[in-house]
């Protein structure tokens, strides 16, 4: 019974480890439009200014849910 339950753990720490991963690059694929539009923009102060709060968007998307799941200890 030990070693299924070794070998379950196993894979499900891997699976985790994988949408860790893939959770990080869904991170800089959202943000690479917003990147583009800040170089496009020239880097005036104020697409910068969205860009910040753009990528902090994204970043609480993505930050937000780990620490809700902490705090349920789901994680």
């Amino acid at each position: 019974m030990n070693e299924a339950v070794s070998i379950l753990a196993a894979v499900l720490l891997k699976a985790g480890v994988g949408l860790l991963v893939a959770n990080e690059i869904r991170g800089l694929i959202l943000a690479g439009p917003v990147l583009y539009a800040m170089y496009a923009a020239g880097g005036t102060l104020m697409a910068i200014w969205i860009g910040v709060c753009s990528l902090a968007g994204i970043a609480l998307s993505i930050i937000g849910p780990l620490f809700v799941g902490r705090k349920l200890k789901l994680i």
